[in-house]
């Protein structure tokens, strides 16, 4: 498929993996002709003389891979958290990077929207293997695609068989609905029957927030900030209102290129509503810390729930790397130290690209870079700083 190009819609209401991939043309970006990095900061917690492995990594991410910043956050099983950043937070003006700065957190959403499920369940108000026309009568008919067929807990495991909407928007630059994208996913045949196979898409994820909706009678970003953001204190995470393309706190800017040797193009304010449910959230790498640690610790979900979220996992490599096993709107990989699995998302979003999770034991580690990564060779680099900080 190739790249998509997008800009910031401009409406008063104004790919996949970890998986939403778009971004934005010159028309309403901000082109840097040259990338010139400022000195790269220590660790926040310290001055040491000689960088550790996280700082190294971040390091040459910006030196060797030509990223205009990265950033890091890490806990240790004994709660101990350390924030680092290394490139230019604006190539425009040369500011630097702001400590545990607000990014794109794109499908690291998901893993919000299924825990939002996932209490439901446990409250008895959406069950995982009812159909979705249970919820949403009617709604999922197409070519090969019958929602009495497709069950809840296909939405959550990527089993569904549903097309990926965001494989066929093209360069429509409005606000979307999220009813009108999955219009989009069923003008398009089933890619294959519910539950015979495993792969990505964005759809299962809208409908699974528009189940949300519908149980709940309430938005979903207010279901997400009242049962999981309010609730353990993500103090710099939150949905972006209808309109909002702006991000609210201290921030690196977000960068594309549509080419290895074109310029880099600010792409920081983009109306996110085509990722609804399935990547429109902005968050922080200390708040995705406490978010994973949280959730694998059981404060969001009762245990039957969590076991369910974590069990039943299926091979998922060719989307998120070698060992990797996608459950319920979570992934496991190993660590290559031999000590065990991480569980997170990752996300991709124009102008960010997130990677990290965190151990049964307590420690969490995220890296976030600001250009949207578009080759496996970048985001296993991305990986390999999370591995060096989960593993030391």
């Amino acid at each position: 498929m190739r790249e998509q190009v997008w800009q910031r819609s401009r409406s008063p209401r104004s790919r996949q993996q970890s998986g939403l991939r778009r971004a934005v043309p010159a028309a309403a970006a901000v082109a840097v002709g040259v990338m010139t990095m400022g000195a790269l900061a220590p660790p926040a917690a310290s001055a040491a003389a000689r960088p550790d492995t996280v700082q190294q990594g971040l390091n040459s991410l910006v030196h060797t891979d030509g990223l205009p910043a990265a950033l890091a956050g890490t806990q240790d099983r004994e709660g101990r958290t350390r924030d680092y950043t290394a490139g230019v937070g604006d190539l425009a003006t040369g500011s630097k990077v702001p400590r545990d700065g607000q990014v794109r957190i794109g499908s690291n959403t998901k893993t919000f929207t299924a825990v939002v499920v996932l209490q439901l369940v446990g409250e008895g108000k959406i069950r995982l293997d009812a159909p979705v026309d249970t919820y949403l009568p009617g709604l999922v008919r197409g070519k090969g695609i019958d929602g009495r067929r497709i069950t809840v807990r296909h939405l959550l495991q990527q089993t569904s068989g549903l097309p990926n909407y965001s494989n066929y928007l093209g360069d429509d630059v409005r606000y979307f609905e999220p009813r009108e994208l999955v219009d989009i996913a069923l003008q398009h045949k089933a890619d294959f029957a519910p539950g015979k196979k495993w792969a990505y898409s964005n759809t299962n994820y809208v409908l699974a927030g528009l189940i949300v909706e519908k149980v709940t009678g309430r938005p979903l970003a207010k279901e997400m900030d009242q049962r999981i953001i309010k609730r353990i204190g993500l103090r710099h995470t939150y949905f972006p209102a209808p309109g909002d393309a702006t991000i609210r706190e201290p921030h690196p800017h977000g960068y594309y290129r549509d080419a290895a040797d074109a310029p880099l193009q600010d792409v920081t304010e983009i109306d996110p509503s085509w990722g609804w449910a399935a990547g429109q959230l902005v968050s922080t790498n200390s708040d995705l810390n406490r978010f994973y640690s949280a959730l694998l610790s059981g404060d969001l979900l009762p245990r039957a729930q969590l076991a369910q979220m974590r069990g039943s996992t299926r091979p998922a490599e060719g989307t998120f790397g070698r060992g990797a096993r996608y459950g319920l709107g979570i992934v496991s990989k190993p660590l290559p130290c031999g000590d065990g699995l991480y569980w997170g998302h990752g996300g991709s979003f124009p102008g960010y690209e997130t990677r990290g999770g965190a151990t049964d034991d307590g420690r969490a580690a995220n890296v976030a870079v600001t250009m949207q990564l578009s080759d496996e060779a970048g985001r296993k680099r991305v990986d390999k700083v999370v591995v060096a900080a989960l593993c030391r």
